[in-house]
């Protein structure tokens, strides 16, 4: 019955789907061409309406759903943002789980859509209030990547256990320490599993079907290039402009589990997909020296490939920990504006822009009741809450709303600029500054950091071939004490502070 029921609902997704599949989707053309500005959200959380200010959805209260999602898309549309990552929405997992709701990671099955996504008193079915969602979000100009989970709930490894990797004992494979999820037999490049395949077909089918655009891969490293290849084809079969974007990073180097198939972020170029994460994240611990190496690294890897590749600038992700608490205000305003300037497809989370810390006052305490069989509230501290049935997402500090607003307009007025124009490394003899150019025509603009966020750095001085002797220096972002000697900026740094200087020339 159950092996019927499936199959009828394959054939119901695959009949939608012929009707709502690319229609008017631009994704991978905006993407490939560094257009993409994307922002990922937690839709349980998105629009979670927390009346008595304890974080928490309490009884009478009514958490992120596709429906009310609706209400916050003309906010994040004046923020400049064009495109939803939307974390996944699949069922959750109720055994051996994480948090009260269970992790959105913790995929029940692949082929329908979570019940905790959906309102209960609409007449509208599941299917409908998620194309609701996305049609609303279209109509704004904004398009959307759904996320796939890499792994399956322990719930799905008892109901379909011919899709999980098992140990000599028959028992499931936790990979590293993902204790809420189990790995899934992929099969190898010689030889894939075909029941995986068909229920990743089922997946595509079914987000197809409500209009999406896209999908983000999680942990795309520990699927074969060959598994890859097929969903890509079945995919772009159906809608030739949709996107494929790996959770990959060229700093990683082995799969998670002894277990685990892994393939690196070049083959899963290869293998189809139009981008990937890069190691942007790793700037919170990075220096001069090593950050501009990788924007050169990514560069010239992009730029390998017969077809374009681009990347996103994932230096704050929900895997991250807040900026905020990372390193101060003066980090967040540092990712924003290099968001703004660098040549690839900027990427934040919700809550970013308004300097969520993600720190919950009942982080890991004993919950009243739970929808799973972990009654704790489970967070990681300091990066948004996946786990629990919490409030949206949100700070109060209207220092990195402000410069999150004029970075995201200073992008758009710019685009040919940041996106087609040269890009030059500037020299400086501080191991804590980094510092470049952009420009296109007879437009310039500097940028200049320092990744000391406990320490000012004085004396910099800043030679550019767009500095002219009449060149008039416009401050966009940071404090406006630079002084210009004979064509050479000088100019001293405050600890985490960027600054972004508009060149005029007469």
């Amino acid at each position: 019955m159950k092996k019927k029921f499936l199959c009828t609902l394959s054939i119901l997704l695959a009949v939608s789907t012929v009707s709502y599949a690319g229609e008017g989707n631009n994704l991978r053309t905006l993407f490939l061409n560094n257009k993409a500005n994307i922002c990922a959200i937690n839709l349980r959380t998105f629009n979670a309406q927390d009346l008595n200010g304890n974080e928490i959805i309490d009884d009478g209260e009514v958490s992120g759903n596709f429906l009310n999602a609706v209400d916050r898309l003309g906010e994040l549309n004046k923020l400049g943002i064009n495109v939803l990552h939307v974390l996944p929405i699949t069922p959750t997992g109720r055994l051996k789980a994480l948090g009260t709701a269970g992790s959105v990671y913790a995929a029940g099955n692949f082929w329908s859509i979570n019940p905790q996504l959906v309102d209960k008193n609409s007449e509208l079915t599941d299917i409908e209030q998620a194309r609701r969602f996305i049609d609303e979000c279209h109509k704004r100009g904004m398009r959307v990547i759904i996320d796939l989970p890499s792994c399956g709930s322990y719930d799905l490894f008892l109901t379909h256990p011919e899709l999980f990797i098992k140990d000599s004992r028959q028992c499931s494979i936790v990979p590293t320490d993902w204790t809420d999820v189990r790995l899934l037999q992929t099969g190898s490049n010689k030889r894939l599993n075909q029941d995986l395949i068909d229920a990743h077909k089922k997946f595509i089918d079914l987000i197809l079907s409500i209009g999406a655009d896209g999908i983000r891969a999680d942990v795309a490293t520990i699927k074969p290039a060959n598994f890859w290849v097929e969903i890509v084809k079945y995919t772009r079969a159906k809608d030739p402009q949709f996107l494929f974007l790996a959770e990959a990073s060229d700093s990683w180097r082995e799969p998670p589990s002894i277990y685990a198939e892994f393939t690196p972020y070049d083959k899963l170029m290869q293998a189809g997909f139009d981008g990937y994460y890069g190691s942007f994240f790793n700037l919170k611990d990075w220096n001069a020296l090593e950050f501009m190496e990788h924007i050169k690294f990514n560069q010239k890897l992009l730029s390998s490939y017969k077809e374009p590749k681009s990347v996103i600038l994932s230096f704050t992700t929900h895997d991250e920990v807040s900026p905020v608490v990372l390193h101060g205000e003066n980090f967040s305003i540092m990712i924003s504006w290099l968001n703004a300037v660098l040549p690839f497809n900027p990427y934040c989370i919700d809550g970013f822009f308004t300097g969520d810390t993600y720190l919950y006052s009942w982080a890991n305490t004993k919950a009243p009741k739970s929808e799973t069989d972990d009654d704790y509230y489970f967070v990681h501290r300091g990066k948004m809450d996946l786990f629990n049935f919490s409030r949206k997402p949100g700070g109060d500090n209207e220092n990195i709303l402000k410069n999150f607003e004029e970075a995201s307009d200073f992008r758009k007025e710019n685009i040919e600029m940041i996106t087609n124009g040269d890009f030059n490394e500037i020299k400086t003899d501080n191991p804590k500054v980094f510092a470049f150019s952009r420009s296109l025509k007879n437009n310039a603009v500097i940028v200049v950091g320092n990744l000391d966020f406990k320490n000012s750095q004085n004396g910099i001085s800043i030679k550019d071939k767009n500095i002219k002797k009449n060149s008039n220096l416009e401050i966009i972002a940071g404090y406006d004490n630079i002084k210009l000697v004979r064509r050479n900026i000088h100019t001293d740094l405050n600890p985490g502070e960027i600054k972004v200087i508009n060149v005029k020339n007469r």
